[in-house]
């Protein structure tokens, strides 16, 4: 799995997050996605890598700047069904 963090320009209120989240599911296969206006930030898990490219050029299209793009692995934390012993 695949943590990508966009930061972007132009996010002012909840309803910019909605339409940054709804472009991000409407157009890639992700687990999740969060948006932060006042951050300036989105967050996506998705099993395969995002072709940043697209991703950006579809955000684009809906008025806003993507200024960063990063991905990282992502292991999710917590809950496991193994026992690590110390």
């Amino acid at each position: 799995m695949f943590k990508t963090i966009l930061k972007i320009d132009g996010m002012m209120c909840p309803m910019c997050e909605s339409h940054i989240n709804d472009t991000v599911r409407n157009h890639f296969k992700v687990r999740k996605v969060s948006s932060s206006h006042s951050k300036g930030t989105t967050e996506i898990i998705s099993d395969e890598l995002l072709d940043e490219s697209l991703l950006c050029d579809k955000i684009k299209k809906t008025g806003y700047i993507v200024l960063d793009v990063k991905t990282e692995p992502y292991e999710k934390n917590g809950f496991s069904l193994f026992w690590k012993k110390k």
